[in-house]
């Protein structure tokens, strides 16, 4: 099997890193974790990021047997300081795992992590965060919420619906307690126990394990179309994702969720009109507790929304004098924090304000400015429009501003 592994450290962090497979499913003359992607193989961008961290002390790679001088020439060239060992892979993913460990003295590691070799997007902030759930709980692992409705087949017809708000769907790198992988492993291979996954073996032996939001990101590739989605990704990352079918693809990818908001303000004498952030001249203002910026105002509430935090007069209510006069751009400040707090940040937002009076397409692209100032987000992610109600009703009539803002949020 090879020598042993050693660290300097005395206790370390080891992550296993499984790429045996040969990837039936996507097709192709090499196993998929060999594969290209924008230039480099799949594997290599899967290791980056357990080098990159500095949790990580060493990393031992399994792959198929006739893969492995290709792996060790390719991965020694990169190189990777922190490369202990390449390996050939079992039959079976579980005998990969365990063809690993048997390289790895117990008395020298702390915490064993086990990532696909085919999950490129995964980041050393991830890793860190399910290496430090694992020393608190013994097992960890990422995982994602199941957003879509998940249905019982039987044959072609459906026999149930399954509640979906308990479950996860289970990611890499999963995280342990070294002695308890080891032991679920020995358990696991005297038993005769297969599993699709590390903490399978280790619930299977009584012990919890635990979760650590992960990313829709982490994209697993397995499919030939998850090769596009994963180049598309890549792209935008680097800032090249200028075809709408690469921001199609690398939307698809993630986890969207859209908001939209709405707000009405009536014109009055003596009063300031500002929209969008910036003060417009004209004979009459928004009349409001606030400054009446219906386009800040209908923001807020479609931010809140696509984040399910309610709406904006649940955090800052008419009847309290504290907010008399406050600029909208402090109420939609404090939101903005509140969303981001909750993970998310903005992908894009469309409003549309509606006025008889003043005419304001002259001013829409200095209102696109200022929202992309204080939304933080590039202006190609800011659109703005601007509409009269044709004489009808009460904005027709001249005695009423309204808007409407949609936005699309993602995890960060």
């Amino acid at each position: 099997m090879g020598t042993p592994v050693r660290t300097n450290v005395s206790r370390s962090t080891i992550a296993i890193i499984v790429a045996a497979g040969q990837g039936r499913r996507i097709g192709g003359d090499v196993p998929k974790a060999f594969l290209s992607l924008s230039g480099e193989p799949i594997l290599v961008r899967a290791l980056r990021p357990f080098e990159a961290c500095p949790e990580v002390h060493r990393l031992v790679v399994v792959v198929p047997a006739e893969m492995q001088a290709r792996a060790e020439r390719m991965l020694r060239a990169i190189p990777l300081t922190k490369l202990a060992a390449v390996i050939p892979g079992g039959p079976e993913r579980g005998h990969s795992v365990y063809r690993a460990l048997q390289m790895i003295p117990r008395e020298t590691v702390d915490i064993l992590l086990v990532h696909d070799g085919v999950r490129p997007f995964v980041t050393p902030e991830e890793i860190t965060r399910v290496i430090a759930r694992a020393r608190q709980t013994g097992a960890a692992l990422l995982a994602i919420p199941v957003t879509e409705t998940v249905k019982e087949v039987e044959g072609e017809r459906v026999i149930g619906t399954v509640d979906r708000r308990r479950l996860y769907l289970a990611q890499t790198p999963q995280a342990f307690r070294a002695s308890i992988l080891f032991d679920a492993y020995e358990r696991a291979m005297r038993d005769g126990i297969l599993a699709t996954d590390d903490a399978a073996l280790v619930e299977a032996c009584g012990i919890p394990v635990f979760i650590v939001e992960g990313s829709s990101r982490n994209l697993k590739i397995t499919w030939p179309e998850d090769v596009e989605i994963a180049e598309a990704l890549l792209r935008a990352r680097a800032g090249r994702s200028g075809s709408p079918r690469d921001r199609e693809i690398a939307w698809g990818a993630r986890t969207g969720r859209v908001g939209i908001g709405y707000d009405l303000h009536r014109l009055v004498e003596g009063r300031r009109l500002v929209l969008g952030g910036i003060e417009i001249p004209f004979s009459k203002g928004l009349a409001g507790h606030s400054d009446a910026d219906v386009v800040l105002h209908s923001l807020c509430d479609a931010l809140l929304g696509a984040a399910g935090l309610g709406d904006l007069g649940g955090y800052f209510p008419d009847t309290d004098p504290r907010y008399r006069d406050i600029s909208s751009a402090r109420l939609l400040d404090a939101v903005l924090a509140e969303i981001e707090r909750c993970g998310f940040e903005i992908e894009n937002v469309d409003v549309t304000i509606l006025a008889e009076a003043p005419r304001l397409a002259p001013l829409l692209g200095a209102m696109r400015d200022r929202l992309s100032e204080l939304l933080r987000i590039s202006p190609e992610c800011v659109n703005i429009k601007a509409k009269t109600n044709e004489g009808v009703g009460a904005i027709g009539r001249g005695e009423a501003i309204a808007a409407y803002a949609v936005c699309l949020l993602r995890k960060r």
